[in-house]
């Protein structure tokens, strides 16, 4: 009977953790069957005959507020293709006219009414592509990772959308190019699908298949069939583009440079580039920064944005910006079977001496169990004959649809060889109204000094608990409609048991019916330098929001930070002026009492859109800090001709520096042309 007990034990153990993992499988109610078609539809946004082969995915049911009730309005989606193209039609019932004012590519059209395409090209439920539009025929596009946990809104790819306005609502169209994907081909290929829509109006959002636990859980979608592909016969795209330089004071320019795409397979492509320019890219926005922690920088390089999400972990041992502007580089991204492949290496000049510095990274993922997955990782440079970097393996687990949990294991290796260990665990729990972790780390006393050679590690020597709780509340009536609680709690020790710190945060958010808006922070904290501090940061909030971009939002925080008193006053606008031309507006005025190192600041920035079309507009970027005096302001003019990638662009320059550097830069003019074959 023993023996018995233990077979039994043995055999149930691995059932329930199957049993847990299916269940976060795709809805097998939500099945869409493709209609191949020929001619094509005509991209215009008017659904016409050509739509009537296709079958109708309806019966949307809201994300939020009410999760898993029928949309308060009928929206219905369609799918056709051919040998080149996925094409999609929206039919959106709503009695109001639909509430659109963003015209800017990568806009969150969350903030408008909108729809959104999921595609799971792989159909491996945890990674796809999503595409949205609003009734302007604006585009926004990414890529979705580890089923909904990570979002790259940095990703660009070439597609078609047009929009109407009807009589019953609005209508969109939709032709995205299988060239523009890495996909599964073959005959009677599956993916996964989902359509959602955003009503402004009534912060609705709402999906076909679901209900979702995450707007972007991919497994949960549902599936696309009918589809017989093959393998794109255009496997290449060549980029290169031109670029003259006129600046003040100095010698006129002339410079040029290529970006190269090939397709191994519809699963696998590899990146070639050489002397990339990244002149023309909108200066880095000065911050406020109330630590003694280093910030990080959002990427906006192209040829580090594609793929930056798949090397992305919590101990982030990859970081893209500390490569300097690269001469050459190479990358490969895709998937083979269950292994998820990214690899990219790139020559640079890091130090002013001209010495090359050679950056290489690489990650192999393999699905396991349901959407869960497991990775290893290695990111090194190599400067002066010296190696700095680590190895990394890391986890994303997902237990049911809403407990789940990450991990992840760093050596690290460089000038230094002992205390070099990270790792940390994070178990989890998430659902579409909140959100609850705990979690444990360690990080050795020299981990980042080898780490930021090419990664980012804002601290080590620590073992650290921390844990976090939010939860939103939706209200049917009443003037509120809804609260968000927040609440977080953090404290570490030195490697050999020294406090260091804790920290409290706590915060509460309120937003009523009338479009105001009301929010409450809190901060507590110890940190021990160089001597204990006790800092304490108090903060409020009031804002108005019309939910048709216009809104206004000032604040006023103050508290101790670091033996000085501070304010902290912020305010921010943005306005249509017109359809076409935008304002945006942000203030930062920080006052430091004692402020020894001079710290007390102005920071000022404005942002200005004027779209004349949705491939033809200005825009403009104007940014002061008082304490570093600096004054940056930049001017684009952009055609694109061939969206998104090829281009005409015409942009003064005046101040750009480095991120937190004074302003020396002086006036500067750029012609750039860009062409894609």
């Amino acid at each position: 009977m023993k023996d018995e007990s233990n077979t039994m034990t043995n055999i149930s153990i691995p059932l329930i953790l199957l049993t847990l993992f299916e269940s976060v499988s795709a809805n097998s109610l939500f099945v869409l069957s493709a209609r191949r078609v020929q001619p094509p539809p005509r991209i215009d946004g008017v659904i016409e005959e050509v739509w009537q082969s296709a079958v109708v995915a309806d019966n949307f049911m809201q994300y939020e507020p009410n999760r898993g009730q029928p949309s308060e309005t009928k929206s219905q989606a369609m799918v056709l293709y051919d040998s080149g193209h996925l094409y999609i039609a929206f039919s959106l019932r709503d009695p109001q006219p639909p509430t659109a004012q963003l015209t800017r590519r990568d806009a969150d059209l969350f903030n408008d009414d909108a729809v959104i395409l999921m595609l799971d090209t792989y159909h491996d439920r945890r990674t796809a592509y999503y595409f949205m539009t609003n009734s302007l025929s604006t585009q926004t596009d990414g890529r979705i990772g580890d089923d909904g946990r990570t979002v790259d809104v940095t990703w660009d790819a070439p597609w078609q959308c047009a929009s109407q306005q009807t009589e019953f609502g609005w209508t969109v169209e939709m032709s995205i190019p299988f060239t523009s994907l890495k996909y599964a081909a073959g005959d009677s290929v599956k993916w996964g699908i989902n359509f959602g829509r955003s009503r402004r109006r009534n912060l609705e959002t709402s999906f076909w298949a679901g209900p979702l636990d995450n707007r972007f859980r991919v497994s949960q979608a549902g599936t696309l069939i009918g589809l017989n592909i093959a393998p794109p016969l255009r496997r290449h795209q060549i980029i290169p583009y031109g670029l003259s330089q006129l600046q003040e004071n100095q010698a006129d320019q002339l410079d040029a440079g290529i970006d190269i795409r090939y397709a191994l397979t519809p699963k696998m492509s590899a990146y070639a580039t050489v002397n990339p320019d990244f002149a023309t890219i909108e200066a880095d926005q000065e911050q406020i920064n109330l630590t003694r922690f280093e910030l990080s920088l959002p990427e906006k390089r192209q040829f580090f944005i594609e793929g930056n999400e798949l090397f992305r972990q919590r101990i982030r041992t990859f970081y893209s910006r500390r490569i300097p502007d690269i001469t050459i580089g190479g990358k490969l991204l895709g998937k083979q079977g269950p292994w998820t492949l990214a690899a990219l290496a790139t020559r640079s000049e890091p130090l002013q001496d001209s010495t090359k510095a050679t950056y290489a990274v690489a990650r192999a993922q393999k699905d396991i169990l349901g959407s869960s997955n497991i990775a290893f990782m290695v990111a090194n440079r190599t400067l002066q004959g010296n190696n700095q970097g680590s190895a990394s393996s890391d986890a994303t687990l997902f237990f049911t649809k809403t407990l789940g949990m990450t991990a992840q294991l760093v050596r690290s290796y460089g000038h230094f060889e002992d205390d070099t260990w990270a790792y940390f665990l994070r178990p989890a729990y998430d659902s579409p109204t909140a959100h609850f972790h705990v979690r444990y780390t360690h990080l050795g006393e020299h981990v980042a000094e080898n780490v930021n050679a090419i990664g980012f590690i804002r601290d080590d020597n620590r073992r650290e608990l921390d844990s976090a709780f939010k939860k939103t509340f939706w209200f049917g009536s009443g003037l509120m409609e809804r609260t968000q609680y927040g609440s977080n709690y953090n404290i570490y020790w030195g490697q050999d048991g020294t406090l260091r710190s804790w920290q409290i945060d706590q915060s509460i958010e309120i937003e009523f019916r009338n479009r105001l808006a009301f929010e409450v922070d809190y901060t507590e904290e110890f940190k021990r330098y160089e001597k204990d501090f006790q800092n304490r940061q108090i903060g409020f909030t009031i804002g108005y929001n019309t939910r048709e971009f216009q809104s206004a939002e000032v604040g006023f925080e103050f508290g101790k930070n670091f033996d000085s008193d501070f304010r902290l006053w912020t305010a921010e606008a943005g306005y249509k002026l017109t359809a076409q031309l935008s304002l945006e507006y942000e203030l930062q005025r920080l006052t430091l009492n004692p402020d020894p190192e001079l710290e007390s600041t102005w920071i000022h920035v404005v942002k200005a859109n004027q779209f004349f079309t949705k491939n033809l507009y200005l825009r403009l970027f104007f940014q002061t800090n008082s304490a570093i005096d600096r004054e940056n302001l930049q001017a684009v003019f952009v055609y694109r001709y061939q969206p998104p990638f090829g281009t005409i662009q015409l942009a003064y320059q005046r101040g750009t520096a480095e991120f937190g550097q004074r302003s020396e830069q002086g006036n500067t003019l750029f012609l750039k042309v860009t062409r894609v074959f």
